[in-house]
C-alpha cells in the first residue's frame, strides 16, 4: 500500500471517528443555530445545505473548508441577506495562500435581531437594548493529491441578549474528490463539534447544531448544466412526526380518528426530508442562474390547504474581470423570503487588469 492511499485512509477514520464524537453530543441542549445560516447566496440559491464544487467562488469555502485553494489567494466574500422581521446578517471571508504554510481564511459572521424595548414583569420599562450572535472562523484547506483534498474550520461563537451571553468553540472538518475529466466533485462534511464554554444559565451546557452532511455535484458534458445533490442529518434517520398532534393529519368525518398515511408515504417523505436538489444552468463563464428544492423544508413549512413554494430556491451570479456579484431568494413561507446579495472580489486578478490598462496606457502615450 502506498504512502498517499495510507494517507487518504488516515484521513477517512479521522473523519468517521469525529462523526461518531459528534453524534454523541446531539443530545444536549442545541444552541446558535444562527451557523446553519446561508452565508453565500450561491449556497442559499442552491437550497442552503453543503455544496461541492471545485471553482475559484470564494463565498462556498465558507462552509466546505476542503477546497479551500491557492486559485482564491487574495480573494474577498462578502454578503448581506435581509432575513425575517428586523433581523439581518452578513459575512465577510478573506483567503490567502502562504508558499510554505498552505491556504486559510478568515472570516466573522454576525446575526443581527434589532432594538427591543426592556420590560420588567409588572410592565416598567428598563430601556432598550440589543441582541446579536457572532462568531469568527479560521480555516484550513489541504491538497493531498490532485483528486483527494481535505480543510477545517475552527470557529469562536459569542451570543448576547440584554444582560445574557454565551461563548463557545466548534470545528468543521471536511474531506472531497474531485476529478477534472469528469467534472465530478463529492463532499463529505463533520459539521459544527463543539460545545459551549460559557453558557447562558448555570447548570445548562448547550452544543452547537451539529451535522453531517455529503454533497454530490457534476457538470454535464455536452449541456451548459451543473446538477446538485446534497444530503443532510446524515447522523439520524427520522425526520418527520405523525403523532396526534401533527396538524396536517387529517381527520375520519366518521369516526372522528385521525388519518395517517401509510408507512410507504412515512417512508418516502421521510428519506427525501435528507435531500436537496439543485440546478445550476452555466451558458458562459461569466454568468450562472440557480434552483433547488428542500424538501424538508417544504414539510415544515407548507401551509394546510394551500399551495406554496416553500422549500424552493433560486439566484443568480454574475462574474466579470475579479469581480462576482450574487443573488438568492429563498421561500419558507408566504411573505417568509429572506433574500441574500453578495460580493466578491479577487484582488490578484483586479490588480493584474490594473498593470495591464497601465502598460497599455503607456503604450499608447509613447
Amino acid at each position: 500500500m502506498t504512502e498517499m492511499k495510507r494517507k487518504h485512509i488516515a484521513v477517512i477514520l479521522v473523519l468517521f471517528v469525529m462523526a461518531l464524537q459528534g453524534a454523541a453530543q446531539t443530545g444536549g441542549r442545541m444552541i446558535y443555530n444562527f451557523l446553519n445560516f446561508s452565508y453565500s447566496a450561491r449556497q442559499m440559491a442552491l437550497g442552503g445545505n453543503l455544496i461541492s464544487v471545485y471553482d475559484e467562488d470564494a463565498s462556498l469555502i465558507g462552509m466546505n473548508p476542503s477546497y479551500i485553494g491557492e486559485r482564491h489567494s487574495n480573494t474577498l466574500s462578502m454578503n448581506i441577506t435581509d432575513y425575517f422581521a428586523n433581523t439581518c446578517y452578513a459575512s465577510a471571508l478573506y483567503s490567502y495562500t502562504f508558499p510554505k504554510a498552505g491556504s486559510f481564511t478568515a472570516s466573522m459572521m454576525h446575526v443581527g435581531y434589532g432594538k427591543f424595548q426592556g420590560a420588567t414583569e409588572a410592565g416598567v420599562e428598563t430601556g432598550p437594548f440589543y441582541a446579536g450572535d457572532f462568531a469568527l472562523a479560521l480555516g484550513w484547506g489541504r491538497e493531498l493529491s490532485p483528486n483527494f483534498t481535505i480543510g477545517a474550520n475552527w470557529k469562536l461563537i459569542y451570543c448576547t441578549y440584554e444582560r445574557y451571553s454565551s461563548f463557545g468553540m466548534a470545528v468543521d472538518v471536511a474531506g472531497s474528490y474531485h476529478h477534472p475529466d469528469k467534472n465530478l466533485s463529492l463532499t463529505l462534511l463533520v459539521k459544527n463539534i463543539g460545545s459551549e464554554m460559557k453558557t447562558f444559565a448555570p447548570g445548562k451546557v448547550g452544543v452547537p447544531p451539529f451535522d453531517i452532511q455529503f454533497a454530490l455535484s457534476q457538470r454535464l458534458k455536452h449541456v451548459p448544466i451543473r446538477y446538485h445533490i446534497s444530503l443532510h442529518d446524515l447522523y439520524r434517520w427520522k425526520m418527520n412526526y405523525y403523532g396526534k398532534e401533527n396538524p396536517f393529519l387529517e381527520t375520519d368525518a366518521f369516526t372522528n380518528e385521525l388519518i395517517y398515511p401509510s408507512k410507504a408515504a412515512q417512508f418516502f417523505d421521510n428519506f427525501f426530508r435528507h435531500f436537496v436538489f439543485g440546478i445550476e444552468i452555466e451558458p458562459s463563464k461569466y454568468f450562472s442562474l440557480q434552483v433547488a428544492y428542500n424538501h424538508d423544508i417544504h414539510q415544515e413549512m407548507k401551509i394546510i390547504a394551500r399551495r406554496s413554494l416553500a422549500g424552493f430556491s433560486y439566484g443568480f451570479n454574475i462574474q466579470v474581470k475579479g469581480i462576482s456579484i450574487g443573488f438568492a431568494r429563498l421561500h419558507y413561507a408566504p411573505g417568509a423570503t429572506p433574500n441574500c446579495f453578495n460580493l466578491g472580489l479577487n484582488f490578484g486578478e483586479l490588480s493584474q487588469l490594473h498593470q495591464n490598462h497601465k502598460i497599455k496606457k503607456l503604450q499608447r502615450d509613447s
